[in-house]
């Protein structure tokens, strides 16, 4: 069932969004060679309870995963690309991280995600995660009222296409709010002027993620983290918006943005 929120309601999803923006470009800073993943999580743990947030991972239990999440934060090196958790492993040069966060502040949730190269870029990651951030850019555009749902897809699946990269349906985008996860689900690539009339109102997670050589997944023996079948570098971008009268708005941007 869908959630069309109010002003104020999305207005109180804009905090909770400025401060996972303000996270993420903290962990951002941070993310150097030698720097170790459970660092990050620690990181993020404290800024968290610091800003009296509640995480929406912690003990999260979904179908697709392996018993409860017990971590606040995704972190998905290289191959990696979703629902990396985060393990004693110290970051290298030229690594590719995602990091993937959620939660709620007050009642009311936001998620993003973002992208980056530790240390030394590599011309090839730098596109790849260029890729995901002008599709996710692609998506914000294409949601506006009287589109539908299917317009998103498409938008964001022709900038897949654009860039040679093959896209994976199992997993992509939802609805948010209350809970981390309402309807409806947004698949990343899709036909236009198909799927659910687009209304002021309603608040989306768009999240493209690609893999350089394959559109397949495979699961880590944790049950959790999810890897290109082919072990093919991976990125992912994420934005929480609100669908309005005119342009979509971006909730997950620092304050003043």
């Amino acid at each position: 069932m869908l959630e069309l929120k109010t002003t104020q309601e999305i207005a109180a999803m804009r905090t909770t969004g400025a401060f996972i923006a303000d996270l993420l470009d903290d962990l951002t800073g941070m993310a150097k060679p030698g720097v170790n993943l459970l660092d990050l999580e620690d990181r993020a743990r404290h800024l968290i309870a610091e800003r009296g947030a509640k995480s929406c991972y912690w003990d999260y239990a979904p179908s697709f995963g392996s018993g409860p999440f017990r971590n606040v934060i995704c972190l998905s090196v290289n191959d990696a690309v979703l629902h990396g958790l985060p393990h004693d492993y110290l970051l290298r040069d030229g690594d590719v991280l995602s990091m993937d966060i959620a939660v709620s502040i007050d009642g009311w949730v936001a998620d993003s995600a973002r992208t980056v190269i530790v240390g030394t870029p590599r011309p090839e990651d730098q596109r790849l995660i260029e890729a995901t951030e002008r599709a996710l850019e692609a998506g914000i555009a294409a949601a506006r009222p009287g589109n539908r749902l299917g317009d998103i897809s498409a938008a964001i699946g022709a900038v897949a296409a654009e860039y040679g990269y093959l896209v994976n349906t199992e997993f992509g985008g939802h609805g948010l709010g209350r809970t981390m996860h309402e309807d409806p689900h947004v698949p990343n690539t899709g036909r236009a002027g198909r799927g659910l009339k687009l209304q002021p109102g309603l608040t989306l997670a768009l999240e493209p993620w690609f893999a350089q050589g394959t559109d397949r997944i495979v699961y880590d023996a944790d049950g959790w983290t999810i890897r290109s079948a082919d072990g093919s570098r991976t990125a992912h971008s994420e934005h929480t918006i609100a669908v309005t009268d005119g342009d979509a708005q971006i909730l997950t941007l620092q304050a003043g943005l």
